[in-house]
C-alpha cells in the first residue's frame, strides 16, 4: 500500500499497478512448460516464504492472484483474505477464509473464506488454518500449471469441497517428463492431513 486518499468521505487504497497477465490467464492457454512453471513456482513460492516469515497467511492463493510480468517477475497479489497467525499454543476460534464473504459479521468460527478449488481440506471444513492451508493452494496452482486442469475440479460448490476433502487429485494427468522430485514436492503439498 502506496498510500491512503480521501474523498467525499470514501477512503481509497493507493496500490501498486502491476502490468501483465494473470497465471490464470497463461494456464489458459494450456500446460506450462516445465521449465517456465519452475520459474513461476520458485517466484510464488518466495513471496509465501516471505510472507510466513513475517507472520502472514495468504489463504486465497489462486492463479488469479499471481500476475506475471513482461519482464518474468512473478507478484502474488490480493491480500485480502489475509491472516496474521497466532502464536504457537494460541487458542483460536475455529475458522477459515472466501473471497465472497467479506463482513466482519460472516467471519466467525466455522465459516468458509477462501476459492473453493484451492482450499485446503481443513479450511474446507471450517476449520482453524495456519500456513500449511498456503503450501496446500501452492501445490493446487503447480497441478494446474502442469496439466491445465484443476487439482481438484467438481461442476459446484458442493462437489468442489468434496473433492478438495475426500478424492486425491489425477495424478495422471502429471506428464511423464516431470522429474521424480517436483511430483514429490506436489504430493506433500497436498497431503489431505495438515
Amino acid at each position: 500500500i502506496y498510500g491512503l486518499e480521501e474523498s467525499n468521505r470514501v477512503r481509497a487504497l493507493v496500490m501498486e499497478l502491476v502490468e501483465g497477465p494473470t497465471l490464470a490467464d497463461r494456464i489458459a492457454q494450456g500446460p506450462i512448460p516445465l521449465v517456465e512453471t519452475l520459474q513461476i513456482a520458485r517466484q510464488m513460492a518466495e513471496a509465501l516464504e516471505y510472507a510466513h516469515e513475517k507472520g502472514i497467511i495468504h489463504r486465497d492463493l489462486k492463479p488469479t492472484n499471481v500476475k506475471l510480468s513482461v519482464e518474468g517477475a512473478v507478484k502474488v497479489l490480493d491480500f485480502g483474505l489475509a491472516k496474521v497467525m497466532e502464536p504457537v499454543g494460541a487458542i483460536t476460534p475455529n475458522a477459515s477464509m472466501s473471497p465472497t464473504i467479506t463482513t466482519p459479521a460472516m467471519t466467525q468460527a466455522g465459516m468458509l473464506l477462501g476459492t473453493a478449488a484451492y482450499m485446503s481440506p481443513e479450511q474446507a471444513r471450517g476449520k482453524t488454518v495456519d500456513k500449511r492451508a498456503d503450501i496446500w493452494a501452492f501445490g493446487c496452482v503447480l497441478f494446474e500449471m502442469l496439466t491445465g486442469q484443476r487439482a481438484f475440479p467438481g461442476e459446484d460448490l458442493t462437489d468442489t469441497l468434496a473433492a478438495v476433502v475426500k478424492l486425491d487429485p489425477k495424478w495422471d494427468a502429471v506428464g511423464a517428463d516431470v522429474p521424480a522430485r517436483v511430483r514429490q514436492v506436489l504430493r506433500v503439498c497436498l497431503q489431505k492431513d495438515p
